[in-house]
């Protein structure tokens, strides 16, 4: 069984990161990008034998208490298999 988490900044948070990409993909020629929001991916695999709810409890309680600072970003969880 795999995860996927996805962490970005909370919208009402600054990305530098995410506005010097912009600004560098306008710069190289793409002028229609607007905006972009830096993130981060983590893909977690579990042992053989869980539950598809035991992996989604499970994940959730990782990406909420270690990968993601709830304060300041915002996550996503998808079960991948």
């Amino acid at each position: 069984m795999k995860a996927r988490v996805t962490v970005y900044p909370k919208p009402s948070v600054l990305d530098p990161q995410g506005q010097a990409i912009a600004q560098a993909l306008r710069g190289h020629g793409h002028p229609a990008v607007s905006d972009v929001r830096q993130g981060k991916v983590f893909d977690v695999s579990f042992q053989p034998g869980m539950s598809r709810a035991e992996a989604e409890r499970e994940v959730e309680t990782i990406a909420h208490d270690v990968l993601a600072n709830p304060v300041i970003e915002e996550y996503r969880v998808e079960i991948l298999d």
